[in-house]
């Protein structure tokens, strides 16, 4: 079974049944258009302006996943659309997506979609182009 977490998905997690705050409006979109840069909580707490605490408790409050987890997600999404390019091997596309090794991304990408990179891009027809 496919527990794939997909974008639209990804994008309904923070506005379920309540009216997000700027703030995190804010720190979700700084995440996801930094994702592939070393993110961290105190780094997105300075772009938004807030105490890195605060941001935590908020953040997981609003969204109902925490600052980790939502940045894991966010590269993860990265990944599925690069994963698309054939000309681009998963070590490549691991580190474009943000992730700091080629372990963590499989294990990433194993727990939010069910399956390696290379059985995602099998699943999908999308055949490696060897240089």
């Amino acid at each position: 079974m496919i527990k794939m977490f997909c974008a639209a998905e990804f994008e309904n997690v923070a506005s379920r049944n309540r009216a997000e705050p700027v703030a995190i409006w804010k720190a979700r979109k700084f995440i996801e258009e930094h994702s592939s840069e070393e993110l961290s909580l105190t780094k997105v707490a300075n772009a938004v302006g807030m105490n890195a605490n605060y941001l935590s408790e908020n953040f997981k409050q609003v969204t109902d996943i925490n600052f980790v987890e939502y940045v894991a997600r966010a590269r993860f999404n990265a990944a599925c659309d690069l994963l698309r390019n054939p000309n681009l091997r998963v070590s490549e596309i691991a580190f474009a997506a943000g992730f700091q090794s080629l372990s963590q991304f499989n294990r990433v990408f194993k727990r939010f979609s069910g399956e390696s990179p290379t059985q995602y891009r099998a699943a999908k027809g999308i055949a490696r182009k060897r240089r």
